[in-house]
């Protein structure tokens, strides 16, 4: 008896919208963009990833595996989930995707951030 009001419930808050879905439609785009984008980045590796493009302006994953403390296989998803987001771009270079950094998304971000700091140096401190 209580297994199948459980299950009523379960129902009723699938139906309702209410199962942990991220309701990302209540945010503007920008918000939704600057959160994927922050979400890609939400890892040292990838972060790691970024300096490591930023050194050395382009390169392949195997260059990358030989940077970083993690397998072939990790960094490709690495690398997925920030092409994904559009922080990085490949370019196929025979058999192999050519890396490199996406100056549009970071520039995006660069702006983003400038003016939460610049909105924040105008404030009075709060504390």
């Amino acid at each position: 008896m209580f297994t199948s009001i459980k299950y009523y419930i379960v129902i009723l808050q699938y139906r309702n919208g209410n199962m942990g879905t991220s309701k990302t439609h209540h945010f503007s785009a920008d918000q939704n963009e600057m959160a994927k984008i922050a979400k890609a980045l939400a890892h040292p590796a990838r972060i790691a990833i970024l300096e490591h493009l930023l050194k050395v302006n382009e390169c392949i994953c195997g260059d990358i595996v030989s940077e970083l403390p993690l397998a072939q296989p990790t960094v490709s998803q690495h690398l997925k989930e920030m092409k994904n987001a559009g922080i990085i771009k490949g370019a196929i270079a025979g058999n192999s995707v050519c890396y490199c950094l996406d100056e549009n998304t970071i520039e995006k971000l660069h702006l983003y951030f400038k003016g939460i700091s610049e909105k924040l140096s105008e404030r009075i401190s709060c504390c």
